[in-house]
């Protein structure tokens, strides 16, 4: 609680005897006014009652007619301020008596006004009005003064301790009320308990002989403003209200957590494909994967017709496991499964049942198996299952139960508490089968493990069949012979890859503002998808650009004429992606084996291009940066992994240089220097074989340099017609017999119009 002193501003003084009245005057003075010291005398205690008494009869008291006397002593006066806001009391008065008689000038002002609308005044009298009226002006006006005066802090007071109250006041008489207030104080300072308060000002009072009957009274007062209680109870309603915002999301929505707010964070994320849905997918729309969806056929059939596995006792394997590279449609084989099955389709990805919240990885594992077991019969694919289905004890956690091996046990205990009655199925693609838990993948579980690879050309040129027929293709072009050729250009592509080489081409072809998507559009696709967009803005100088001609005129004739080598398929020195100052694009042959002449003869063909900058120019380039970073990494594994060299001897150390970070090395110091070594001597016998083919062919090398130099790009044609055909026998490739056949057709065609014309002019 606090003391203030209250003037006689607010209300009148209080004599030691009883309490005082209301001035008639009605000068009722605001606190909000300063009071400050005049220098006069106060005068004595009977002499203002006698003044009071003239100001009741109405007469004026010596105090207001005579001037008094100065003295050492100060007293408090009425300021200017509150003279001023006197006045405006009475002429407030004076308004409201004058108000009913501007209210009738108003009122027949009104129905002036009106008649003038109803005989039709000028036009702009119509218009409505822009602004605010004055009456809505004077309301807004008015609640906002209001506002701040409720809002503003009370800025009258001042804070003082007991010693200056008892100094300024107290001893010099001047205190008549002391009041107690909780809100808007004149001066005030903290009493701590009433008992010692009161105590303390009747010793003080005492000590200055003041009788008892004369003593200042002690008023409590407990004000509480509703802007204060508003501001008391701010944070509770603050808080009540976020909480009940909070609840009303958990409903619905998404929010933290999800749908269903932060209520429903444990819940599953899966997206149901059904009938309503449309799982649109079916086989036939998935091209390339022959092996693999006669394995999955089995599920689509168990979940068409399991009374037939059921009468002979069979039992549907759990899951299957779903492996191979990126991009090469294991979720389209999934879909497509449930397509066939024309059951419901669960999806949700190994990243999603993990979160920061412990125990949701578990409580969402349980919450898709309930909601499976709703839908059955239904198929439930979880993609990317790596993210939860490491081996225990390897997924990075660091001492305590890590959350993802809680899933990955709820996710065991869930496909072992389902029967083959139930009639669900798992499927679960990855692209590292090799890290998954051995639980994971035992009988009873994951029984089978579909290989999803890349596609051979035969599969690739399916999927362009899929894929080109959206697309509104040339009159020149048929379906069957882009399919064909793309299929021999795009060596290693998965699914995805060509599904976008596709999607490039008809971009290109909007770009150069074609009516049919050509040829030249899916050639750029493919170089597009490969090395990046082409870089008209990196201009190489003469002298850079004929470096680059022959670094790549060296690789393309050791691809040509070393026999276990990749043969070329084109050659560019045009600027393409980050780095690229120029490339070359090989086709490699879809083998599955590897000897030790076709690593070394790779290992000469990447070599190329250093040499033939040390044949032609006499020094070398950065170029070759990659090209040695290659050639290291294959020496490494010949003499580390494959056993293939005789000093090292038949032992393989595991793993791949520079692609896994290890704490230490798999092999001893000595067996490291050994390792160095024999690099060092492979590469080395590699860089002089090089050389020794360059140097004989160096005709060649500059014949194919000063072609790039012309063309810029050169293809696999412009080689055959300046080196000829290369010279191994029986080595013919998959580009070989594509262009043969495309050498027949286009002699058969010939050979056809020729016959057509001559039997015309016959005719």
């Amino acid at each position: 609680m606090f003391v203030r002193r209250v003037l006689p501003l607010r209300h009148t003084f209080l004599r030691q005897a009883g309490l005082g009245v209301p001035s008639a005057a009605g000068r009722l003075i605001s606190l909000r006014g300063y009071a400050t010291p005049a220098g006069n005398q106060p005068p004595k205690q009977n002499k203002k009652a006698d003044d009071l008494e003239d100001t009741k009869k109405g007469r004026p008291s010596d105090a207001e007619s005579k001037p008094q006397e100065k003295d050492v002593d100060s007293e408090f006066r009425i300021p200017k301020q509150l003279e001023q806001l006197e006045d405006f009391f009475k002429a407030s008065m004076q308004h409201k008596s004058e108000k009913p008689r501007r209210d009738d000038r108003l009122s027949s002002s009104l129905k002036d006004k009106q008649k003038e609308e109803s005989s039709g005044g000028s036009p702009g009298d119509n218009k409505p009005q822009a602004g605010l009226t004055v009456q809505q002006l004077g309301l807004f006006v008015t609640i906002m003064y209001i506002c701040y005066q409720l809002a503003s802090p009370d800025t009258s007071g001042r804070e003082i301790t007991w010693q200056e109250f008892r100094t300024a006041f107290l001893d010099r008489g001047l205190g008549r009320q002391t009041r107690c207030h909780q809100s808007k104080p004149l001066y005030n300072f903290s009493i701590g308990s009433v008992e010692a308060f009161e105590r303390k000002l009747d010793d003080a009072q005492a000590e200055l002989g003041i009788p008892n009957s004369e003593r200042i009274p002690v008023a409590y007062v407990d004000e509480m403003s509703i802007v204060n209680t508003f501001i008391h109870f701010a944070p509770t309603l603050l808080l009540a209200g976020l909480l009940f915002y909070m609840s009303r999301r958990a409903t619905g929505g998404s929010g933290a957590g999800g749908p269903g707010g932060i209520f429903g964070i444990g819940k599953s994320r899966a997206k149901l494909f059904n009938k309503e849905t449309d799982v649109k997918v079916k086989f036939k729309d998935v091209a390339g994967m022959d092996e693999a969806k006669e394995e999955i056929m089995e599920f689509v059939k168990f979940l068409k017709e399991p009374t037939k596995y059921e009468k002979l006792g069979a039992k549907i394997p759990r899951g299957a496991i779903l492996s191979g590279p990126p991009g090469t449609g294991k979720t389209l084989l999934a879909k497509a499964t449930a397509g066939e099955a024309g059951v419901p389709f669960l999806s949700v990805s190994g990243s999603e049942f993990v979160e920061m919240f412990v125990g949701v990885g578990p409580s969402r594992v349980r919450d898709l198996f309930a909601s499976a077991k709703k839908h059955a019969p239904c198929i439930i694919f979880v993609d990317e299952i790596d993210a939860i289905g490491k081996a225990r004890g390897k997924s990075g956690g660091f001492g305590g139960n890590d959350e993802r091996e809680s899933t990955l046990n709820q996710l065991l205990v869930e496909m072992d508490g389902f029967g083959s009655s139930e009639h669900i199925v798992v499927l679960a693609g990855t692209n590292r089968p090799d890290v998954l838990d051995p639980a994971l993948l035992r009988p009873g579980r994951f029984d089978r493990h579909v290989a999803v690879d890349r596609p051979d050309i035969s599969g690739r040129r399916q999927i362009f069949a899929v894929h080109l027929k959206p697309l509104l293709l040339g009159a020149k072009i048929t379906l069957e012979q882009i399919s064909q050729k793309l299929a021999v250009l795009t060596p290693g592509f998965s699914g995805a890859d060509i599904a976008n080489v596709c999607n490039e081409a008809a971009l290109h072809a909007a770009r150069r503002a074609a009516s049919a998507v050509e040829e030249i559009d899916f050639d750029s696709a493919i170089e597009r998808v490969l090395v990046g967009l082409e870089r008209k803005s990196r201009v190489l100088s003469k002298e850079e650009k004929k470096t680059v001609a022959y670094h790549e005129a060296g690789h393309a004739v050791c691809g040509w004429f070393l026999e276990h080598a990749d043969p070329l398929l084109k050659v560019s020195i045009i600027p393409r992606g980050v780095g690229a100052l120029g490339y070359a694009q090989y086709l490699p042959a879809e083998r599955y084996l590897l000897t030790t002449p076709q690593l070394i003869d790779r290992m000469c063909m990447t070599l190329g291009g250093r040499v033939s900058e040390e044949i032609f120019f006499g020094e070398i380039t950065t170029g070759a940066q990659d090209d040695l970073q290659k050639i290291t990494r294959m020496a490494f594994e010949v003499c580390a992994n494959y056993g293939m060299n005789d000093v090292i001897g038949p032992v393989s150390y595991g793993g791949k240089r520079g692609e896994t970070e290890q704490f230490q090395k798999p092999f001893s110091e000595q067996t490291g220097q050994m390792l160095d070594a024999e690099v060092r001597k492979m590469i080395t016998s590699a860089h002089r074989r090089t050389t020794e083919l360059l140097t004989e062919k160096r005709d060649e090398v500059d014949k194919i340099a000063k072609l790039l130099l012309e063309k810029e790009v050169i293809t696999r044609e412009d080689m055959v017609r300046v080196l000829g055909k290369r010279p191994f026998e029986g080595k013919s490739d998959d580009m070989d017999k594509y262009l043969d056949e495309e050498a027949k057709r286009r002699s058969g065609e010939i050979s056809r119009s020729t016959t057509i014309r001559g039997n015309a002019e016959y005719t």
